[in-house]
């Protein structure tokens, strides 16, 4: 009898490289993300291998080493390969690596960087001409070791399509949680975000494109049960008053409270919150801009136009054109 064939296709590969002297945590975010079996998803995961330039055990931070169990080979392989960092931003990278690099690059593969990982992107290459960014500490000298290089050093991360950037270590998670939306669309990527216990919103002028989980922190206090009630209808017109009220606080108690849980204000909160709410309708519905912005809590078309693009930079109708341009497969004629 035919030895039956599996219809199950292949696992994606992602080969993340590890290196000595490493920080544990990028590379920690790496194997979360995309090593963690998650068969409750229903979907293909994530084949990870953990790549180095050696056999030999690797020193790690915080005193203890690990040793991978691929090379350079595999990592050329991947169709996915992270950079979580470099061993030293002002020195220059291995041959070896700078190689295979480039031959995963030349194969078609997405090349992604978290933190000081750009340096080796751009050791390659493939970072000239295009727009990139790393820590907010390394990104002068990245600047100034490769000139071609467009640094923006005021987002979290870029997305170039086949190579991605990342700001430093926790911003890494921003632009994993970026690759699993846009290979398995929002509601898988909220689902990993909310087993990570992400926060629900990352204030700052960076765009995030990525569907912030719409979900308080879990504490049980009277900030909490104030976003709460807020999550609960975001269509429903909603002020600091209304939310102090909730949270049996004064207007200032409140505003004091939530800035330090928070890091911003309620009504900046709110909108976020809107923004982030759209999202999945902006790519899963064929609804109006307008009917979407009302059904998120904005009073107007030009309201929620002006928000989302102050939070995305972009504009809603330019987001939808992208996720559903991403979302649909190739065709190829015969």
């Amino acid at each position: 009898m035919p030895i039956p064939v599996s219809l199950t296709p292949p696992l994606p590969t992602v080969a993340v490289l590890a290196f000595d002297g490493m920080g544990p945590f990028e590379l920690g975010c790496v194997v979360e993300i995309f090593g963690l079996p998650r068969p409750e998803l229903g979907v293909n995961w994530y084949d990870l291998r953990v790549c180095a330039e050696t056999t030999r055990p690797l020193r790690a931070m915080g005193g203890f080493t690990l040793q991978a169990a691929h090379g350079l080979d595999v990592l050329a392989e991947a169709d996915t390969v992270i950079v979580p960092g470099v061993p030293d931003v002002r020195g220059p990278e291995s041959a070896e690596l700078v190689a295979a690099l480039r031959q995963a690059h030349d194969r078609g593969a997405r090349l992604v960087s978290i933190c000081s990982g750009a340096f080796a992107l751009a050791a390659a290459g493939l970072l000239d001409g295009r727009e990139a960014t790393t820590h907010w500490k390394y990104t002068d000298l990245l600047q100034r070791r490769f000139p071609t290089v467009r640094v923006n050093a005021s987002v979290l991360y870029v997305d170039g399509g086949d190579v991605l950037t990342s700001a430093g270590s926790a911003a890494g998670l921003d632009l994993l949680l970026h690759l699993v939306r846009a290979d398995h669309g929002p509601g898988i990527a909220n689902a990993v975000a909310r087993r990570l216990v992400i926060a629900p919103h990352r204030e700052g002028g960076q765009a995030q494109f990525i569907e912030a989980p719409v979900r308080p922190v879990e504490d049980d206090d009277a900030v909490t049960r104030a976003m709460e009630w807020a999550l609960a209808d975001l269509a429903r017109p909603i002020s600091v008053a209304d939310l102090a009220r909730v949270a049996h606080m004064s207007e200032r108690s409140f505003l004091r409270h939530f800035r330090r849980r928070t890091g911003t204000t309620p009504l900046r909160w709110v909108i976020s919150q809107r923004v982030a709410a759209s999202l999945p309708m902006l790519e899963g519905t064929a609804a109006p801009v307008e009917e979407i912005g009302a059904a998120v809590g904005f009073d107007s078309p030009v309201t929620f136009r002006q928000h989302f693009s102050r939070t995305m930079r972009t504009s809603p109708s330019a987001y939808r054109r992208a996720f559903t341009t991403r979302a649909t497969p190739a065709v190829t004629s015969s």
